[in-house]
């Protein structure tokens, strides 16, 4: 890899829980690493995939996210361990199930190319890796939750929201950076309310940086703590004229928060000479906010992939531009109807982690979330959006 994870040594960002790789020369940003487990191998190669990338780019993990049965989590963590050794970035570990028989669905990392990288820590743990790509600050941050998991599921959101603005502090940044959340939230069918409640509360007293809400994904998944949540977060700061991070509508649907949800349905970051798209977790809704295509997946999959689209064709951008993406089905049957969907484009070599996993709504039976980028700074000017804090009616992150 490209500099060594343990000669730590001070910089500008540093300070208490903060500590700094080496700097390198200057290269590329950052990049995805998207690997599944294939059938018949052992769980080790899965990782060693993700080694073998990172060595060949001389990179550095900036976060890294595990989709795998909790029932094989010793298996699944000896094998990061003989492989990654000990994880000096964070990691966010979810019971996100494959599509099939296989312990682990597979790992999603970001990484970067020679670059200096501050890592964060609350605790023990590492939690954040901070960065710059030339036009702006980066803080990606994983695996965050609540201090108690015996208090109320709303009492530890609230908490892990705590452990956020602790992480970014300690980062020198604040929650109004902040323009992508993942939450994974056990059992989410049975409290989601609660959990929007909470989370909209909380954002009624921030200015975002970007003027609009972050984009986000919320689905069901267990963590190895056994706390109601575990939530992930991504940060920007600008550093020179240009660089900026606002909000995308999309053209097909209307905005979350229209209905009582507070997301944005995506993100894009202009730093430097190019251009990253953040589409937030996306399911098959009518415009007005209601579930599109009840008790039918394959209509479901064709919607939900017609909506993404429509957002991506509106900065200029396709599905050949996407450098990660991750599935959500109910139920692991409904994984064909999106292979069907593919093939038909020629899109096979999508970047694409597929998860067995509840969603938000009982009657979702499919969710897709995807980052794509483009080289050029250049873009369409964004469509207006309305992105409210009000809203009503059931809510879909």
């Amino acid at each position: 890899m490209g500099s060594s994870s343990h000669d730590l040594m001070a910089a500008r960002t540093a300070g208490p829980g903060v500590e700094t790789l080496p700097a390198a020369s200057p290269a590329n940003a950052e990049f995805d690493v998207t690997e599944s487990m294939r059938a018949d191998e052992p769980i080790a190669s899965v990782f060693r995939r993700l080694a073998d990338r990172l060595a060949a780019e001389r990179a550095e993990m900036l976060s890294l996210g595990v989709f795998g049965r909790l029932a094989a989590r010793e298996e699944i963590d000896r094998a990061m361990e003989a492989v990654l050794g000990e994880c000096r970035w964070p990691v966010t570990w979810v019971e996100g199930a494959g599509c099939d028989a296989a312990p682990l669905a597979g790992l999603q990392a970001i990484a970067i190319r020679e670059r200096p990288v501050a890592r964060v820590r609350l605790g023990p743990r590492v939690v954040g890796s901070v960065y710059e790509d030339g036009g702006a600050r980066h803080c990606l941050l994983g695996g965050l939750g609540p201090q108690s998991t015996a208090l109320p599921p709303a009492a530890q959101v609230q908490q892990t929201f705590a452990n956020l603005e602790s992480a970014l502090s300690l980062s020198g940044f604040q929650i109004g950076d902040v323009i992508r959340t993942w939450f994974f939230n056990d059992a989410i069918l049975d409290w989601y309310d609660d959990f929007n409640r909470v989370r909209s509360a909380f954002y009624r007293g921030v200015t975002f940086r970007s003027g609009s809400l972050p984009a986000s994904t919320g689905v069901a998944g267990r963590n190895p703590a056994g706390a109601a949540l575990a939530l992930a977060a991504w940060a920007m700061q600008p550093l020179v004229p240009g660089a900026v991070a606002h909000e995308v509508g999309s053209p097909l649907q209307c905005p979350a928060p229209s209905y009582g949800s507070s997301f944005s349905r995506a993100m894009e970051i202009t730093s430097g000479d190019r251009r990253r798209l953040l589409v937030s977790g996306t399911a098959s809704i009518h415009p007005a906010g209601n579930t599109a295509w009840i008790g039918n997946p394959g209509k479901q999959v064709d919607l939900t992939m017609e909506v993404v689209g429509a957002i991506l064709q509106s900065r200029g951008m396709g599905f050949r531009d996407v450098t990660r993406a991750i599935a959500y089905f109910k139920d692991p049957r409904y994984r064909p109807f999106f292979e069907e969907w593919c093939a038909k484009r020629e899109l096979g070599q999508l970047p694409v982690l597929a998860v067995h996993c509840d969603i938000c709504r009982d009657d979702l039976l499919f969710e897709i979330e995807l980052d794509a980028m483009n080289q050029s700074a250049a873009a369409p000017e964004p469509m207006a959006t309305k992105n409210t804090r009000e809203g009503r009616g059931r809510s879909l992150v």
